[in-house]
């Protein structure tokens, strides 16, 4: 009974050894960051960024991760022109002195072998404030065009404008926002 026990940990050990951690690269394509907030009480108002780029560390066996995500800020898209002017000003983005907005993980937490929660740091207009990714759809397989290994994902969060210097019109416009990423990444 003792050598049977000492074979299956030694197999345990053998196996997790063997696994390693696997990098993807975002597909900008099929990565869409979203953001939607309360405008005057009428409805909630989505609006994207179709500029993302970045990479998911995984080893799924280990139940270990990493995500470093950077979205262009100058590539949001509210369907129309002037509006995009408008929140890219220094009353919102502020683009021209920060162009980009980052999510760095601190932590990635696991049921099983799939992904539940990012920890992160987020990094809007020069204020990094901790937040959690709620992992809401995870999958992962090859990707039957590229014929490589790919996973997606739908993650979310709820943070407030006002903790990134980005105030103006509360709380006529809420203070509180939804971010929504739906996020696809191929192995490198």
């Amino acid at each position: 009974m003792k050598k049977l026990a000492l074979v299956a940990t030694l197999a345990g050990l053998s196996a997790a050894a063997l696994a390693a951690p696997e990098t993807f690269n975002i597909d900008p394509g099929h990565t869409l960051p979203r953001f939607e907030y309360n405008h005057l009480g009428y409805s909630f108002q989505q609006h994207r960024f179709d500029k993302t780029s970045g990479r998911i560390v995984l080893d799924r066996a280990a139940r270990t991760g990493s995500v470093d995500v950077t979205i262009d800020a100058k590539s949001v898209n509210t369907g129309f022109a002037l509006f995009n002017g408008h929140i890219q000003g220094e009353d919102f983005f502020h683009t021209e002195k920060y162009p980009s907005i980052s999510f760095k993980s601190t932590s990635v937490k696991f049921d099983g072998d799939k992904p539940v929660a990012i920890d992160g740091n987020l990094t809007i207009k020069g204020v990094t404030k901790p937040v959690t990714l709620t992992v809401t759809n995870f999958h992962a397989m090859p990707h039957p065009m590229l014929k490589k290994d790919a996973i997606g994902a739908n993650a979310v969060a709820k943070v407030k404008r006002s903790d990134f210097n980005m105030s103006k019109n509360v709380p006529y416009v809420s203070d509180d926002v939804s971010l929504s990423i739906a996020v696809e990444a191929v192995k490198e």
